[in-house]
């Protein structure tokens, strides 16, 4: 299945671009729904004849730069084992730089706070694209204005809410709804367009460089808004690893890009007949017949927009547990089919909580506005800087041609940034909030992570010579197998000192497992074990999986048969630890984020769920560990 979709045979790729259409360019896709109305919403630009060709003339070239050439073109090459997103990025570009430590640990800092934001941009999306659906009904029916806040929470609640269910199901259906929005928007800009084709001229880049040398700081301010038009483009480096770069790249020249240029250009056709649409030009081109319909699609694709999001968390979440990012959490797969298709309760229950703050506090979608586009910048200003390790230090491409590729469009997500950055006060503080607050819970764990590593590997004994002193006069030997997990594979595990302490036997076969997660998404069976004999029928094993795979060890386990290792499920037990965390004064982090850091571990899923061990056959003995 996996090679299907990075290198889809001809009969696949239709299907393929199609299943994309849904998961892919949801964000991006409905950003006609707010985009070129916020550009010019608060009265600072004039919907003139001229501005408008020169807000229309930015539209067409950020989508052009931005997405067809730095997503389409350059990033959808720098994939991880064919995978992508600000993750795999991240892997690949620390992997690159592993002989420059400083360099490596800068890098790594960089992409866990590109991660912690992405959880911003989650809040925001899903706030801004739902409200900017439900918005319509101001234009069709304003005397129902006071119904837009509870029809949006109803639609957000009833989306949370299913997600336990699994989305196999619907997302069947995401991309022929989607193929039906992406028709049904240049069905509606095109007639405009017919109407006043002198709007097309707008595709020459001299009309955006007119509006800047006309406004300067304004249209500074407004490419704050113009950058709506990319919001979703990360998505398309984040979903390579489903689809493929052919699919994606296939459905946005084909269908995407040109259903967005023509609904845009339709929009700036109709305003510069009666520029009094402003306020909403996506519904005030519809038809009156059409008006119920079209609410009903955008609200339907909004959906599915917010959706892409929710999923691309649960994914996110996932990995950045794998590569101890994160504590481990509860993650329920909703399909026995599909691996990919999982659910996290904390992860949807607190993007839900702070999505209706979101709705509660600001109201509008162009209240939202304000808080839109930071996260999304950043996160474009990250991938990019991320790219240039990859291209120069990864594939060892020369320099100057690095720079020169990766430093034309820095400077572009730079100057989106900025602009973006004059909206702080205005709500761009909040996706900040949230980002930062994700960052420091990182970095704590990350940190607290590697004190416990380093007290735990001062007060351990190594094994070898251990198991050759106990040896010299052995316990008794009980029937069956015990498999002791251990963080460390040199170490004695704590389980296995405890259990020869208080209860005074060894197994017959002793297995001492350490499960290692790598900087790559996927790990074969082919690579899964390795084990070392170390006498007395005593094996020390270590498991390899990659931050895509799910840790099963029991599973892992069945390929040692034949390499001397006998294995009965029911005769069967795994020993773990469960480790107590206890902050003191001194060395390590301040006091503030042991405790923090010490509440995380407390409350982090256990490990037996987390590597799927068998409930009934599991020993845990705790410990205490000071930090």
């Amino acid at each position: 299945m996996r090679s299907d979709t990075r290198h889809p045979t001809p009969g696949a790729l239709p299907g393929l671009t199609l299943a994309a259409l849904g998961v892919v360019y949801g964000d991006i896709g409905t950003s006609p729904l707010y985009a070129l109305k916020e550009v010019f919403h608060g009265g600072h630009v004039a919907p003139t004849p001229a501005n408008l060709l020169g807000v229309l003339s930015l539209i067409f070239w950020t989508m052009t730069v931005i997405v067809s050439l730095k997503y389409v073109l350059l990033i959808l090459r720098a994939d991880n084992n064919g995978e992508g997103g600000l993750i795999a990025m991240l892997a690949l570009a620390t992997t690159a730089v592993k002989g420059k430590p400083a360099l490596r640990s800068t890098l790594m800092a960089v992409g866990l706070f590109g991660t912690a934001i992405f959880y911003g941009d989650a809040v925001i999306t899903p706030a801004m694209t739902v409200l900017g659906a439900v918005e319509g009904i101001d234009v069709y029916a304003p005397q129902f204005h006071e119904f837009i806040l509870p029809l949006a929470m109803l639609v957000l609640t009833g989306l949370f809410a299913v997600q336990r269910l699994g989305t196999g199901g619907i997302g069947k259906a995401f991309g022929p709804v989607m193929l039906v929005w992406f028709v049904s928007l240049a069905a509606l800009g095109m007639p405009h367009i017919l109407r006043n084709p002198s709007v097309l001229v707008a595709v020459n880049p001299m009309y955006a460089l007119e509006f800047f040398l006309a406004h300067k700081l304004v249209a500074f301010i407004a490419l704050g808004a113009v950058v709506l038009v990319v919001t979703g483009g990360e998505a398309l480096y984040a979903d390579l690893g489903h689809f493929g770069k052919r699919p994606i790249r296939w459905a946005w020249y084909g269908i995407v890009m040109p259903s967005l240029v023509i609904n845009y250009f339709g929009q700036g056709a109709m305003l510069l007949d009666a520029p009094e649409a402003v306020k909403n030009p996506f519904f005030n081109m519809a038809p009156a017949w059409a008006e119920i319909p079209l609410f009903l699609l955008a609200t339907g694709a909004a959906v599915i927009a917010s959706q892409a999001l929710i999923t691309a968390a649960f994914s996110v979440t996932k990995q950045a547990v794998q590569l101890g990012i994160l504590p481990r959490m509860a993650i329920k797969h909703t399909s026995v089919r599909d691996t990919g298709q999982i659910y996290v309760p904390f992860v949807n229950w607190g993007l839900f909580a702070f999505i209706i703050l979101a709705v509660g506090l600001f109201k509008s979608s162009s209240a939202l506005a304000g808080a839109y586009g930071i996260a999304v910048t950043i996160d474009m200003t990250i991938t990019t800087v991320m790219t240039f390790f990859v291209l120069r230090y990864g594939w060892n491409y020369p320099l100057l041609g690095t720079l020169l590729a990766t430093g034309f469009f820095f400077v572009i997500d730079v100057t989106f940034l900025s602009s973006n950055l004059l909206k702080l006060l205005a709500g761009g503080w909040f996706p900040l909030v949230i980002g930062f607050g994700m960052f420091t819970l990182m970095l704590t764990w990350v940190e607290g992570r590697k004190l416990m590593r380093v007290r735990m590997r001062d007060d351990a004994i190594d094994l070898d010579p251990f198991l050759e002193s106990i040896f010299i006069s052995p316990p008794l030997r009980v029937p069956g197998t015990a498999v002791f997990l251990s963080a460390e594979s040199g170490a004695t595990p704590t389980a296995l000192l405890h259990n020869l302490k208080h209860n005074k036997v060894l197994h017959e076969q002793n297995l001492f497992v350490t499960v290692t997660h790598h900087e790559v998404p996927w790990i074969g069976f082919d690579r899964r074990c390795e084990i070392e004999s170390l006498g007395h029928d005593c094996w020390r094993v270590v498991l390899h999986f990659g931050f895509k795979n799910d840790p099963d060890v029991p599973e892992a386990l069945k390929l040692l048969q034949g390499r001397g290792v006998q294995l009965e499920v029911m005769e069967t037990s795994y020993f773990l630890s469960r480790d107590t965390v206890i902050p003191t004064f001194g060395g390590g982090m301040p006091m503030w984020r042991e405790k923090i850091f010490a509440s995380m571990h407390r409350n982090a899923a256990g490990a037996a769920d987390f590597l799927n061990l068998p409930t009934n056959r599991i020993v845990e003995l705790g410990t205490k560990v000071e930090i």
